[in-house]
């Protein structure tokens, strides 16, 4: 490292991108990575916390109303309702469980006691165990070592956080028998308090565990089991209303298309229908408490409980290869209420276990007490397990000019128990009685199997004049099967002991509402790629790779030709270089790379309609993104390391059309009739911030007289605006634009304090307490609200970590 170099740097980190490990700097691909002291200084702790720090990277709620339902999305890639996750978290080399529900990955405490965490950017499918469209997050826990240690750490901040971890490494037999047990906790209060429930939404309170033992009885042999556990209990999150679609609400139909206004423009009659103007009252109403505040008729809350085991085991069969098995167990179950449309009215509401009392509300802007009906039975929202086991050959060949790597892959996840929800979806205000809780039950069974191969050879194998430039070339066949059985219906108040299906047919057993589905799919997936390392300090690389992502059931479908999705398929196209240099004395480094993506039958979630239920539809579109990213920084003192990041992305649908069940409006400006084309080209690309930007300063001043070291680190994120409504036409669908925003974050660290074990620090996120958006559920025309979700507000606190 030159001597300006500070620790820690970017291209001095280790990765695994490649299944080997290599410097960051050395992998021909787009890779972010962070090490554990780099996790800390930029307070990265949730998945939220990496927008802006990732080019092409996007953190969302994909629609839903759930903080816990972020999912990532890199170059325009991410996750759809009920499909698989474009980009797969990775925890010790096992794609963590992702359940249908919520487009989320594993639970709390992936984060903690981290080697690294690294993102490749673009189709990982020769390598990695499932295959992606979009890319892979690969979270490298720390393993045991030979040394006797470990570490504490206490943090106490704003809205009275409290968090510990800590993690100890026993030896317990040289070098032979490791151990290490890493456990941590958060508890804070919520930053959005809801009127109604005198609660705060938006809290945390979760533990975590995690055990790593080592076995190396030979010194050709380990094995490394790694069990984890997480359990998380909160309030839910806080939503807040911005409105409601007046002339919607007046011209709801009933199960039979009749007339079923839920306001009308006059004054309220108790019982039968209330004045619109009470709709109007609540909306000003939230507007005037502003967006830390929030009135819900539900008691909202979630629990996630998560646990699994991994083993992994090599055995060298020589100096040159290397047998590895990778085998997992893991369980998921979550379970949930929300108030989607965030106000005191029964409206689009999952799984309540209760109302407000009778009389404790009344109508905004009327004061008619409201009589809520009785909440509905509810049952986890998602309950399985997976199952995966990978074997892969590894070997070197050639004098190590040739590496390679085999294997085959394979995945079972399926139910445990009984999953599904119950939703209020329309309770007009004045609650008639006659107001229907939809149910949905599901089971979904999901099998894949994959055989895969990547090889990489340097060319100086047969000239040394050629060395330094490599050709790598993978393939892989997935076979993927989705089978199972749903069922969507509606209870009949009015007729007791009937219920109308997602189809419009009325029968006397639920059960009878139920259809079963079956989806088989295969597709090859590969890559092709070239690079050269022109001088130790410059490397170029270009690479073709096709990306498969399996498609699957919509489990809330209404219509028949809906209940299952096809795969996406992506070609991506993609050149660059790394470079390490010094410029004027200065150690520097500067990544460029563009990229273009041919992608194919992108999954979609659309409104899918019938007389009596509003469900889903996977809609399939052709776009084409491309894009720029840019990694820079450069050490002008020794300790000192300022740098940053930047990615540009244009996507854009080249085709987008489906065949309607329902007349539908479409770009034309028209309405399509049943069985028509619809075209919705016009629709912007969801999902993209088309720029995205951050700059950071660290640096790090030894003290005199061995009273330690000064460490600070000031980084700035910046993400620009960004679609999220995947169907609706421009201009129709309030708040789906989330605007941009920028973050400031701050960290000073006083590290071996006095020269002892014992580290301080203060940190702060959002600095500023900047006020953004990072959700929109976008069902202004179909459940008739707009509410949104806003990003976190200053957190702040100090900490303590003591080393032994």
């Amino acid at each position: 490292m030159p001597p300006a170099a500070a620790a820690n740097s970017s291209s001095d980190i280790v990765v695994t991108a490649q299944r080997r490990e290599e410097r960051a700097q050395d992998v021909p691909i787009s890779i972010t990575a962070f090490s554990s002291d780099r996790l800390q200084q930029q307070g990265i702790t949730q998945s939220q916390d990496l927008q802006g720090a990732v080019p092409s990277l996007t953190v969302g709620t994909s629609g839903q109303g759930s903080r816990e339902a972020q999912s990532f999305t890199i170059r325009g890639q991410g996750a759809t309702l009920q499909a698989s996750p474009g980009v797969v978290v990775y925890l010790n080399e096992v794609p963590l469980p992702s359940p249908i529900s919520v487009n989320q990955q594993g639970g709390p405490g992936n984060f903690v006691d981290l080697q690294s965490m690294q993102i490749l950017n673009g189709p990982q499918g020769t390598l990695f165990g499932r295959n992606t469209t979009g890319g892979a997050v690969l979270l490298v826990p720390q393993k045991p070592t030979a040394d006797f240690g470990g570490y504490v750490q206490a943090k106490i901040g704003a809205y009275d956080n409290r968090e510990f971890e800590g993690a100890v490494n026993v030896p317990i037999v040289d070098d032979k028998v490791l151990l290490r047990v890493t456990g941590a906790y958060q508890d804070r209060d919520g930053f959005t308090h809801d009127v109604v429930w005198n609660k705060d939404r938006d809290d945390l309170h979760w533990y975590s565990g995690r055990v790593g033992l080592t076995l190396r009885p030979t010194e050709t042999f380990e094995n490394y089991t790694m069990a984890y556990g997480a359990y998380s209990s909160n309030n839910g999150t806080g939503q807040v209303n911005r409105g409601f679609n007046i002339e919607g609400l007046k011209a709801v139909v009933d199960a039979s298309g009749n007339p079923f206004p839920f306001c009308q423009e006059g004054p309220t009659i108790p019982g039968a229908i209330v004045s619109c103007d009470v709709y109007r009252a609540a909306a000003a109403e939230a507007d005037a408490r502003g967006p830390r505040k929030t009135a819900y008729s539900t008691d909202t809350y979630q629990k996630t409980k998560t646990w699994g085991i991994t083993n992994t085991s090599a055995l060298d069969l020589n100096d040159s290869l290397t047998l590895r098995n990778i085998i997992s167990y893991q369980r998921f179950q979550t379970r949930f209420a929300v108030d989607n449309d965030a106000s005191i009215f029964q409206q689009d509401e999952y799984d309540a276990r209760r109302f407000p009392a009778s009389g404790q509300v009344t109508l905004p802007g009327d004061g008619t007490p409201v009589e809520y009906l009785p909440p509905a039975p509810t049952i986890p929202r998602d309950r399985f397990r997976t199952i995966t086991e990978e074997l892969q050959l590894q070997g070197k060949l050639l004098d190590d000019k040739l590496n390679f790597t085999v294997g085959g892959f394979l995945f079972d996840q399926r139910p445990t128990g009984s999953q599904g929800a119950s939703v209020y979806g329309f309770c007009p205000a004045a609650f008639t009685g006659f107001c229907d809780s939809q149910r949905l039950t599901y089971a979904i069974t999901t099998k894949s199997k994959a055989l895969y191969g990547q090889a990489t050879l340097d060319f100086g194998a047969f000239a040394p004049s050629l060395d330094g430039l490599k050709i790598t070339g993978g393939y892989r066949y997935t076979w993927d099967t989705i089978s199972g059985n749903a069922a969507y219906f509606t209870p009949l108040t009015a007729t007791p002991g009937s219920f109308a299906c997602s189809d419009g047919t009325v029968v006397t057993d639920a059960t009878q509402c139920q259809f079963n589905a079956r989806l088989k799919t295969g597709a090859p997936t590969w890559t092709a790629g070239i690079d050269y390392r022109v001088s130790p300090d410059l490397l170029l690389y270009g690479k073709i790779s096709r990306g498969y992502k399996a498609g699957g059931i919509n489990t809330n479908a209404v219509f028949e030709n809906t209940r299952t999705f096809q795969p996406e398929k992506v070609t991506s196209y993609e050149g660059g270089f790394k470079s390490d240099f010094n410029l004027a004395g200065m150690g520097s480094l500067l990544n460029v790379s563009y990229y273009y993506l041919d992608y194919k039958n992108i999954q979609r979630a659309a409104p899918d309609v019938n007389g009596a239920l509003l469900g889903a539809q996977i809609l399939g579109a052709v776009a084409r993104v491309q894009g720029v990213e840019v990694e820079a920084s450069i050490r002008p003192f020794r300790g000192v390391e300022i740098g940053g990041n930047f990615s540009y992305t244009d996507a854009k649908y080249k085709s987008y059309e489906y065949t309607t069940n329902l007349p539908a409006a479409d770009c034309s400006g028209g309405l399509v009739a049943p069985g028509g084309t619809v075209d919705l080209g016009c629709v912007p690309f969801t999902g993209v911030a088309p720029y995205t930007y951050s700059f950071h300063v660290s640096a790090e001043q030894p003290l005199a007289n061995d009273l330690g070291t000064l460490a600070m680190f000031v980084s700035y994120s910046h993400t620009s605006s960004q679609h999220t409504a995947a169907t609706a036409l421009p201009g129709t669908e309030p708040g789906e634009k989330l605007e941009a925003f920028g973050t400031l974050s701050l960290s000073i660290d006083w590290r071996k304090v006095a020269n002892s074990n014992l580290d301080l620090g203060l940190y702060a996120t959002n600095l500023t307490n900047n006020l953004y958006r990072i959700g929109n559920p976008n069902l202004y025309n179909t459940y008739l609200y707009h509410s949104t979700i806003y990003g976190e507000p200053r957190m702040y606190g100090v900490r303590a970590r003591y080393t032994f």
